[in-house]
């Protein structure tokens, strides 16, 4: 029997902006830090659970933007070119930081990490690509906003850039994450939500778009059998009038009203929205536990103590 029969299968969606914190430059070193606190907690769980990572790149996707902007000198890249950049970058930095800290507990010689560059199909006639929605990069203030050549909406954090989100309809590479997980690999994988593609036949054609990755998360979870599904972000979990005058954070929630909160609007498009709606979905389609959290309290989420778990 493999490792896969008696572990359970845990995917963690990291995301992009809680590997740079508020206040925050976004230097490789400070996001090498930031890492560590989640990845810390997912050595831990690597004993007990089948592991699979994904995660965002809205701040660093929106950066390497920025400065190819500010560089006429060589030839600009199409934001999936950008994209998959993201994904070797941010799966180098999880890749190594968990390997040290499997070493400090003696597990790295009985537990295999990988990096998979991954892309996920979409749609080219999805309405996302006429609606940008996704925020990336930096946050602006009203005066800086106001004078940008690109759209912008404004968020919790502020006014950021924002791009064409379509929606995930299926994971290239998921036959070969599930023979990974069968063997009780470490995957990385789905990075930014994937290199966004369409498909016509057996031509896949890669799109200037940012898929979400927790939508993109979900689908995987999906389609290779994961038992728990725990989205890790920069705030305790989903909240009621979140940023607001009578803020009140979701311990516990059912599908059901979960999805009657999500259509009155109170949560972000491009921000919580999307997490409450792969959370949602993950537990409709007979997922064992869906859980949004802080990144510093992974470990406490799947104990039952802390993050909105949709019951």
């Amino acid at each position: 029997m493999s490792n896969s029969k008696r572990k359970k299968i845990l995917l963690v969606a990291l995301g992009g902006n809680a590997l740079i914190n508020k206040k925050e430059q976004g230097t490789i070193a400070q996001q090498f830090k930031n890492l560590r606190v989640p990845v810390r907690q997912l050595a831990r769980l690597a004993e007990q659970y089948t592991i699979i990572i994904t995660h965002g790149n809205g701040p660093q996707v929106g950066n390497l933007m920025l400065q190819q902007e500010h560089c006429k000198s060589v030839p600009g890249l199409p934001l999936e070119i950008l994209v998959a950049q993201t994904q070797g970058q941010i799966g180098y930095m999880i890749e190594s930081t968990l390997d040290s800290e499997l070493m400090k507990l003696d597990r790295h010689h009985r537990l295999h990490l990988v990096s998979l560059i991954s892309y996920v199909v979409v749609d080219e006639n999805d309405p996302a690509f006429t609606r940008p929605t996704k925020p990336i990069g930096p946050c602006f203030t009203r005066e800086q906003a106001q004078n940008l050549p690109y759209p912008v909406h404004q968020t919790a954090k502020g006014y950021r850039r924002v791009v064409a989100s379509p929606a995930p309809i299926t994971i290239v590479e998921k036959r070969e994450i599930k023979r990974l997980v069968e063997q009780d690999f470490i995957v990385i994988c789905c990075g930014g939500g994937g290199i966004p593609v369409t498909r016509e036949k057996r031509t896949f054609t890669g799109v200037d778009a940012v898929i979400d990755k927790d939508l993109a998360s979900v689908c995987l979870a999906m389609e290779v059998g994961v038992n728990i599904f725990l989205i890790a972000t920069d705030v305790p979990g989903a909240a009621l009038n979140f940023a607001k005058p009578g803020q009140r954070f979701l311990r516990k929630v059912t599908a059901a009203r979960a999805q009657s909160y999500l259509a009155a609007g109170h949560f972000e498009a491009g921000s919580m929205a999307p997490k409450m709606e792969a959370a949602i979905k993950f537990r409709q389609h007979g997922g064992e536990r869906a859980i949004i959290c802080s990144i510093t309290d992974i470990d406490s989420a799947i104990k039952g103590t802390a993050g909105t778990e949709i019951t």
